[in-house]
Formats: structure tokens, sequence, C-alpha cells
């Protein structure tokens, strides 16, 4: 799962992005069609750039497509209709993967220290 809060560039280039969802570049620009909403800027060249916020917003698509098998259409539809709960339901996803990544280095350190 992808930390928002650990992005620290501005830009990521749709290869970073396809490499962070672990989708293609084509699936993502497809994406970028099918959803409004979803706009990354672009360069001069037309290279698309995308920033954190373009990366959450394909996050909850993702989410919706993948994890919960959502149709395209299907999909819209729950993002007009729960567009607010939706973010913040990955913010809370996001804390809680964090939370966890805390834990088991908590685990790991005890572990470590229990066998000096």
């Amino acid at each position: 799962m992808i930390d928002i809060h650990k992005l620290e560039k501005l830009y990521y280039s749709i290869g970073e992005v396809a490499a962070m969802l672990g989708v293609s570049k084509s699936l993502i620009r497809y994406w970028e069609t099918e959803f409004d909403f979803l706009s990354p800027r672009k360069n001069q060249k037309g290279d698309r750039r995308f920033t954190k916020e373009n990366i959450e917003q394909l996050l909850i698509i993702h989410h919706l497509l993948k994890g919960r098998g959502f149709t395209i259409e299907g999909a819209k539809l729950e993002i007009k209709a729960q567009k607010k709960n939706l973010l913040s339901r990955q913010e809370v996803i996001t804390r809680l993967v964090k939370v966890k990544d805390g834990l088991q280095q908590l685990k790991k350190s005890l572990s470590s220290d229990e066998e000096e």
C-alpha cells in the first residue's frame, strides 16, 4: 500500500505511478479518460506528471475496481456518492498501514534485543 505522506517529490511520472500501483501505464491512461476528475498535469512534451492528489485519486479508483470488483460505471457512481467518505477511508487505511509498519519495526527491534 502506498503511503501518500511518504511521497517526497512534487510530481511523479506515469511509469513511477504504474509501478506504485502494480498496473500498466496504459491502464492509468485509460482510467484518465474514464474518470473526469483525474487530470494529471502535462509538461511541454506531453508527458503526464502526477501529484500526490492524483495518486490518491488513483488509489481510490484502484481500490474500487481491483479491490472491490466494481465496474467502471459502478465506480463512477460510487465515487460521486461517496467521494468525501472514500477520501476519509483512504486516509484511515494509510494511517493503519503506518501503524502496522511501526508495530512490525517495534516487534523486530524487540526480537533483536532478546537475542542479545
